[in-house]
């Protein structure tokens, strides 16, 4: 089992980004709740990941940093001004995350959380 977290969950979103940005004509922001939720599923995924691994059943999460899909050219400005490698993600950049997640290579790996966010929570 793959959960899919948010950056969010692990770090307080940066309001500054929110400044001007929007998606599909919209304003962006990020309320309290989003990120209460998604840190609550990073201790469910370490719950069951002890709960089932007797089992054989390994859970882990995969925590996106912002993933471009439309968002306006202001929110991807500064956002990505925000990332050590200087962009956003891309669908594809969780997708091979979660692959390696639920394939063999990982088959020691159970209550991990791989963050896939360009270097986002390293500052």
């Amino acid at each position: 089992m793959v959960n899919t977290l948010s950056i969010y969950g692990i770090v307080a979103p940066d309001q500054r980004i929110y400044e001007g940005s929007e998606y599909q004509g919209r304003a962006i922001n990020t309320p309290a709740i989003y990120s209460a939720s998604k840190a609550g599923l990073w201790g469910l995924t370490r719950y069951l990941a002890t709960y089932w691994g007797h089992r054989g059943v390994r859970v882990n999460a995969v925590t996106p940093g912002g993933v471009f899909s439309g968002q306006n050219d202001t929110f991807e400005r500064n956002y990505s001004q925000r990332v050590p490698l200087g962009r956003m993600a891309s669908a594809q950049d969780i997708a091979h995350a979660m692959r390696y997640l639920v394939s063999d290579a990982a088959k020691y790996v159970t209550g991990h959380n791989l963050v896939v966010d360009g270097g986002w929570t390293a500052w």
